[in-house]
């Protein structure tokens, strides 16, 4: 099998998601990424497992005229309560006869695995799109059962509600605080202080709870900077989930479908493009949160050596002073040697990886230069 190019090799990306992370960080690191999962929200699973059963049963009993499932998880809880209870084959000839309701392609994709079909699929996988198909049917006598997602959603029954029909409600997770409020506290930090190259998000509760971590800590505005700088790349799965982000002013991206693999193809084609490299004599440099590559080799950097070739590779072929070189460099030092000694220590450090040619190139009395192809 042919190796896939390491596009991100030297980023540092941030999974905040639990469900399917691992599937996530592995086609990231595929490409070279460093991948740091944290969780901003636990899954908790049959929170009344009781309930469930006993509306189960219901249906069973008697039928309803549809069942609206939301989430491809939760249909899957659903079924192995069912099947534990000795359920399963009833409740699946049952959902066989009457007409479901999909929130989504996973919630489809859900249902296809279990030999069930759906018969209408909310593409903008939002409730508001299932109240609008099915009020414009009519659903007043009907008796409706919904499947919720983690959080819930009370809007989506009260307007069913409204207009005349009887909800089963069928609530098999929801959201709970994360594993690890640990790691989440200091992925937070790290994010801030630029140690990032990008956080994704496929959940809107995940990315709220983020949101309130980043309040909590007292570094939105720091964050945002950091994106309005394009030093952070803020993703999410699809609108929903970035609606949160956009809300708070984080300018996130996200796929034109609402897949994970889309999801991952965006940041893998934000991150690796040449958009965001330079071009040098030596192969293509790009310049991440905690590292350099070049021609998606990574360079043997300290941090002052990331910090010199960050801010040459800001305004590449232009002359950069000493002192503002200086004003770079980690630590409060005024010398304009110190300056100087960290130049020649990234030349040292580039020494065996940009051919004949160096890099950084100065020009007397005026400052330093990254040359540029």
């Amino acid at each position: 099998m042919t190796a896939l190019t390491p596009v991100l090799a030297g980023t540092r990306i941030l999974v905040t998601a639990q469900r399917r992370s691992d599937e996530l960080a592995s086609a990231l690191v595929r490409r070279g990424a460093d991948v740091t999962v944290a969780p901003t929200l636990g899954v908790v699973p049959h929170i009344d497992e009781e309930t469930l059963l006993a509306r189960t049963r219901e249906i069973l009993d008697a039928p309803v005229d549809t069942v609206v499932v939301t989430t491809g998880i939760g249909f899957r809880g659903w079924m192995e309560t069912a099947e534990t209870a000795g359920l399963y084959d009833e409740l699946l000839a049952v959902l066989a006869e009457v007409r479901i309701v999909a929130r989504g392609p996973k919630a489809r994709g859900a249902l296809q695995a279990a030999g069930l079909v759906a018969d209408w699929v909310a593409e903008s996988e939002t409730s508001a799109e299932i109240v609008e198909f099915l009020l414009a049917e009519g659903v007043e006598g009907t008796r409706i059962a919904v499947q919720h997602h983690g959080a819930g959603d009370p809007h989506l029954e009260a307007m069913l509600t409204g207009a005349g029909a009887s909800v089963v409600p069928l609530e098999v997770y929801r959201w709970g605080p994360p594993a690890n409020p640990e790691a989440v506290a200091e992925t937070a930090l790290q994010v801030a202080s630029g140690g990032f190259d990008a956080v994704m998000f496929t959940s809107a509760p995940a990315a709220a709870a983020w949101l309130a971590e980043l309040d909590r800590q007292g570094v939105t505005d720091v964050v945002r900077d950091l994106v309005a700088q394009q030093r952070l790349l803020i993703a999410a799965v699809g609108p929903v989930t970035a609606d949160p982000l956009v809300n708070a002013g984080f300018a996130p991206v996200f796929p034109d479908r609402s897949r994970m693999g889309a999801l991952v193809r965006l940041v893998i084609l934000t991150l690796g493009d040449e958009a965001h490299s330079v071009r040098t004599p030596s192969g293509v440099l790009h310049v991440r949160a905690s590292a350099a590559t070049l021609d998606h080799d990574v360079l043997p950097l300290s941090p002052n050596g990331l910090a010199i070739l960050r801010c040459l590779a800001h305004r590449p072929g232009e002359v950069v002073s000493r002192d503002r070189l200086l004003e770079v460099l980690p630590g409060e030092s005024a010398d304009p040697h110190t300056a100087e000694v960290a130049v020649a220590r990234l030349r040292e450090s580039l020494s065996g990886h940009a051919g004949q040619q160096p890099l950084v190139r100065t020009v007397i009395k005026r400052g330093y230069v990254l040359q540029t192809a």
